[in-house]
């Protein structure tokens, strides 16, 4: 009996550590951790919104399940700001330089969310995903106009168009109409 107990006591010590690792495990991913893998000596500029980058990434799961990689393909482009990845690795890719290598730990709410994306991604999963910066370009003045003010020129051109419609449609409405017998006396006066 004392041996079946001692057993006992053991599972429950061990099922406890285990419940402690993943509480913490989950409390660690509720925010998006970036760490700093490797850097250039030197670093002049960093990426903004609206730069463009060329990575090599791999995404894997917690439990070390690589679900991606651009090892094996040409690098990704990633214009930020443009959602063209997961959020979370959208927001891990500012202010790092070219040649800079990350390491992010995405929540699920910066990832794939309650959906997940299966059959690769449960739901509710936290990612991590592994970046080599391979190029920053940044946005040209010309760019930051067009991202920036032109969205801008276009939400304010939206209600004047709609003005300019209603006002013709106003003005053709309250308009006296001509009939016919006003057209054909106006061309026998004319004779």
């Amino acid at each position: 009996m004392l041996f079946r107990s001692g057993i006992l006591i053991v599972l429950l010590a061990a099922l406890t550590f285990s419940a402690a690792e993943e509480s913490e495990a989950e409390k660690t991913v509720e925010e998006l951790v970036v760490e700093t893998l490797a850097k250039p000596e030197t670093c002049t500029v960093t990426s903004e919104m609206g730069d463009t980058l060329r990575i090599h990434y791999t995404g894997r799961l917690l439990d070390g399940k690589v679900i991606d990689s651009s090892l094996s393909r040409e690098p990704l482009v990633v214009e930020l700001g443009k959602r063209t990845v997961i959020s979370g690795l959208e927001q891990a890719l500012l202010g790092v330089c070219e040649g800079q290598k990350i390491k992010a730990t995405i929540p699920a709410h910066l990832a794939y969310g309650k959906r997940g994306y299966p059959p690769t991604i449960p739901g509710d999963a936290a990612l991590e995903f592994e970046v080599e910066v391979v190029s920053l370009v940044q946005q040209t003045p010309w760019q930051k106009l067009v991202n920036d003010v032109f969205p801008l020129v276009c939400l304010a051109l939206v209600p004047t168009l709609l003005g300019l419609v209603g006002l013709y449609l106003y003005k053709k409405s309250t308009a006296q109409p001509q009939g016919k017998k006003k057209n054909k006396d106006k061309k026998s006066k004319k004779k």
